[in-house]
């Protein structure tokens, strides 16, 4: 037997163990329940939480029909790709999802993110769906978790409020009811607004501000009230819960008492959709376009690689909805990435648009009373029914009615206290939010959030490049010492930061003057820095004046020293400052 064999067979016991605690830890009873939420609830469920769970089922699945279709209509889909997006995603998350007032469904800023793919087919958005479970869920495997604690408040309140205001534009030609296209961005809508505004039409607009005073005015009602009080109170508090489902009704039966009086359509209506539910299969891999046939292969290379931003702020949403909700208990970001990514295969296989969680729905939910992740089955069931039974009386919702709709949701989504805050508090981060906000106007949302991230990145890498280092002078008996501090990690790109204050300090030198560098609370250098630190030490030494190393840690001085080792005595180890130079000269 050689000694490489040898070697393996000592190896191969070790490698045995932990294997073997690597299995154990995957499949001990603590992992699976973090894995599988549904075991840990599931066997103390009870009758009462099934009630609860099916009144706030039912009650956000009445608004998340009229706001799927809605959704699908901003992302340049027809209405049933909305409704589709509602049929499985609720299943999956009750068995994955570890947040019980999470609701998943088709959100308006991703709607907004995937129109400029369905301009060449519906089969894009589907695909869309699929890619971003995939990658989703990988991130999730593989504990990727922490990538959207890289994205700043004002990053995020930036992206949403663009998101807000570009949804709001897009929804410009659905309010007035103009011909032409509603744009892919807040820009190209506004101005196409303005191209079109001739073909308004009288009674869209009418319907459509009615629409948004109508909301307004059902949430007003519902203030102050709750399902603990009166009769009256329970009745407005469900209407206000209810309200977005109430004015797409109310839209529902003007537009169809004028078709049957009048027999004409004076609003422009949703239309047909498709009855029945979708035929389960596999997501498009393959498309043609007009008469070319798009391969998988191309349809990546339409995606680009922004698409990959739709998967991050999918995340990003859920995992912040999911901190909202969370009543203050951790949340596993990386289970609710598994959780969604699971959610959109499953939803890609019946021609769903992406999805993720809703904020509005959530809050609906959580207001509702849910008590488990169940909550979703009924919505989804409601959604089923709408899909089987209700396509006809959908056809009669005013586009006007579900502009308002959305256009009412936006609201909440503009952060405007934001702008002050950092104004008073952080400029650097005001000008991290106006730039995201900008761009996301200006040239969409993908390279909005894009350039949000890589101000904050620069503004890191420029804080870490230009630490607060400076130097004070300390009097003693002997001479004056002109103290420079180092504190916590020094990284090589802040390496010249250091070396301009120690020859600043230089340069306040008077006779019989040490300059001391601090190194008490240094807790790690690099070898450029410590390169750095030598070189000028040794320059002011020969020029000004004595450099003595206080309080360096025993790596750190190792590492100096190995650079130039003649400055080994210049390294001392007090706990006063002004001792150093009496503990230098009875070294020497």
């Amino acid at each position: 037997m050689t000694a490489l064999d040898n070697i393996h067979s000592k190896d191969e016991p070790r490698i045995r163990r932990r294997l073997k605690k690597s299995i154990k830890k995957v499949c001990s009873k603590k992992a699976i329940e973090r894995k599988l939420p549904i075991i840990q609830w599931l066997p103390k469920y009870s009758f009462g939480a099934l009630i609860q769970d099916i009144i706030a089922g039912i009650t956000v699945g009445l608004t998340a029909i009229p706001q799927g279709i809605a959704n699908a209509l901003i992302a340049g889909l027809s209405p049933e790709y909305g409704l589709n997006s509602g049929l499985l995603g609720g299943f999956v998350y009750v068995i994955f999802g570890s947040v019980k007032d999470i609701t998943v469904g088709p959100t308006a800023i991703i709607a907004a993110m995937i129109s400029q793919y369905v301009d060449y087919s519906p089969d894009f958005a589907v695909l869309a769906t699929f890619l971003a479970g995939l990658v989703e869920f990988l991130m999730g495997a593989f504990n990727f978790g922490f990538l959207v604690e890289f994205i700043s408040m004002p990053v995020i309140s930036g992206f949403s409020t663009a998101a807000a205001l570009q949804i709001a534009a897009s929804q410009f030609k659905s309010l007035f009811g103009l011909k032409g296209s509603a744009g892919n961005y807040f820009a190209q809508s506004v101005v196409y607004f303005f191209e079109n505004i001739k073909t308004a039409r009288l009674w869209d607009p009418v319907l459509g501000f009615g629409t948004i005073f109508g909301i307004m005015l059902l949430k007003r009602i519902g203030l102050g009230c709750s399902n603990t009080g009166g009769i009256l109170q329970k009745t407005r508090w469900y209407l206000s819960l209810s309200r977005n489902a109430v004015v797409v009704v109310i839209g529902i039966m003007i537009a169809f008492v004028i078709k049957q009086i009048t027999h004409e359509e004076p609003l422009i209506l949703v239309g047909a959709i498709s009855r029945g539910l979708p035929i389960p299969g596999l997501p498009p891999f393959s498309t043609t376009v007009g008469n070319e046939t798009y391969s998988f292969t191309d349809m990546l290379g339409v995606f680009g690689p922004k698409s990959f931003i739709i998967p991050l702020v999918s995340t990003l949403e859920a995992v912040a909805i999911a901190k909202a909700f969370s009543n203050g208990l951790q949340v596993d970001s990386n289970q609710e990435m598994i959780a969604l990514g699971l959610c959109n295969i499953a939803s890609s296989c019946v021609n769903s648009m992406p999805i993720t969680g809703s904020f509005t729905k959530t809050a609906l939910n959580n207001a509702s009373g849910v008590r488990t992740t169940a909550g979703g089955i009924f919505n989804c069931l409601l959604v089923i029914l709408s899909l089987t039974t209700l396509t006809t009386t959908f056809y009669y919702i005013p586009k006007a009615s579900l502009a308002g709709l959305v256009i009412s949701a936006m609201f909440a989504m503009v952060d405007y206290k934001i702008f002050g805050k950092l104004w008073r508090h952080s400029k650097r981060e005001l000008c991290v939010l106006v730039a995201t906000v900008g761009v996301c106007l200006g040239v969409g949302l993908e390279y909005g959030i894009v350039t949000g991230v890589l101000f904050d990145a620069l503004m890191v890498l420029y804080g870490k490049a230009r630490p607060t280092v400076d130097f004070y002078v300390l009097k003693i008996a002997t001479a004056d010492l002109i103290v420079v501090p180092l504190n916590y990690t020094i990284s090589y790109c802040a390496s010249e930061q250091i070396r301009k204050t120690i020859i600043r300090a230089a340069r306040t030198v008077a006779t019989d003057s040490y300059i001391v560098i601090d190194g008490t609370n240094l807790e790690n250098i690099d070898l450029t820095v410590a390169s750095n630190l030598m070189s000028v030490a040794g320059d002011v030494e020969k020029r000004t004046c004595p450099v003595l190393f206080l309080n360096f840690d025993e790596s750190i001085k190792n590492m100096c020293v190995d650079i130039k080792p003649q400055l080994r005595s210049k390294f001392v180890s007090t706990t006063n400052v002004s001792d150093t130079v009496d503990v230098y000269l009875k070294c020497v």
